[in-house]
């Protein structure tokens, strides 16, 4: 009996715990329906604040409301088909994000490759060394990103931000973990077989680590469509700024945008939300497990 009340408890507070993460979606895919006026009724002391106006108790003057009082779609008519700049800015975080993570995988499957199969004195030192680099926040590597794309005539282009990310120690740090608990009599049969590196690679190492690609490539996909600091720093000239992704104007909002905001908001979450959907079977299983053997 008792264990049976403390599975309910659980049940209840899990319950609980997923509808508090869920209300900041809720929130915003109800405001997106909002006219500007009722918008602005409703949060506008909030948003003085964050404008450095007078300075109100925003408790006392927010009004939060999961059903408009008058549903409106202009907020997406002016995103989808009225004003262009903001698919063509959704587009440009799809140039970045994309190329970043497929190549991020790419590089980070050889080197955990090399990492797990060759271990050495030395290898073990660059693999501290990238433990280091991936507690650093990505705040302390800006300037040296911005150094040394000036120098090599990178800056204002995606290059700029797509090499640095390409070769991220997040990816490696992880997926070498999970190569180093693939069972060494499974490289042995192979090479009894006649497989080489390359097919030992290919046909037991990746597909062993393969819900803990899609996990890490998730994981990169996210951290890189939300990004906000390196398009600002690192393509900050006029010209570039027409290259910078949605994420850019996401972080930007004022009070004149804000209805706009909450539509673009919902529109750029798609993405991340229909990726989850698709692999979160094998997500769940890459981070439970690390991708690793199941007994």
């Amino acid at each position: 009996m008792r264990a049976k009340s403390l599975d309910i408890l659980l049940t209840f507070f899990m319950i609980l715990a997923a509808l508090l993460f869920l209300i900041p979606i809720i929130v915003t895919i109800a405001d997106s329906f909002m006219t500007s006026g009722e918008i602005s009724a409703n949060y506008g002391a909030m948003f003085n604040n964050m404008n450095g106006s007078e300075q109100t108790y925003i408790s006392e003057n927010v009004n939060l409301k999961l059903i408009p009082d008058e549903v409106t779609v202009s907020q997406y008519r002016s995103v989808l088909t009225a004003n262009p700049d903001y698919l063509v800015k959704f587009w440009n975080s799809v140039r970045l994000t994309v190329p970043i993570t497929l190549f991020q995988l790419l590089v980070a499957l050889l080197a955990s490759y090399g990492f797990s199969r060759y271990p050495s004195k030395l290898k073990g030192i660059i693999f501290f060394a990238y433990i280091i680099l991936m507690i650093m926040p990505y705040q302390v590597t800006l300037v040296p990103n911005f150094l040394v794309a000036k120098r090599f005539g990178l800056l204002n282009t995606r290059s700029a931000i797509i090499l640095p990310a390409i070769f991220s120690p997040f990816s490696i740090y992880l997926l070498t973990k999970v190569m180093r608990r693939i069972p060494v009599s499974y490289i042995e049969a192979a090479k009894l077989d006649g497989a080489n590196e390359l097919q030992i690679l290919m046909k037991i190492y990746a597909p062993l680590c393969k819900n803990a690609l899609i996990a890490i490539g998730l994981l990169i996909f996210i951290d890189y469509w939300n990004m906000v600091e390196q398009p600002l720093i690192l393509m900050s000239s006029d010209e570039a700024k027409a290259m910078q992704p949605l994420s850019v104007f996401l972080a930007q909002i004022n009070t004149q945008d804000i209805g706009l905001a909450f539509a673009v908001g919902v529109v750029y979450m798609i993405p991340s939300l229909l990726l989850f959907l698709y692999f979160e079977d094998s997500l769940v299983d890459g981070i439970v497990s690390s991708g690793g053997i199941k007994g």
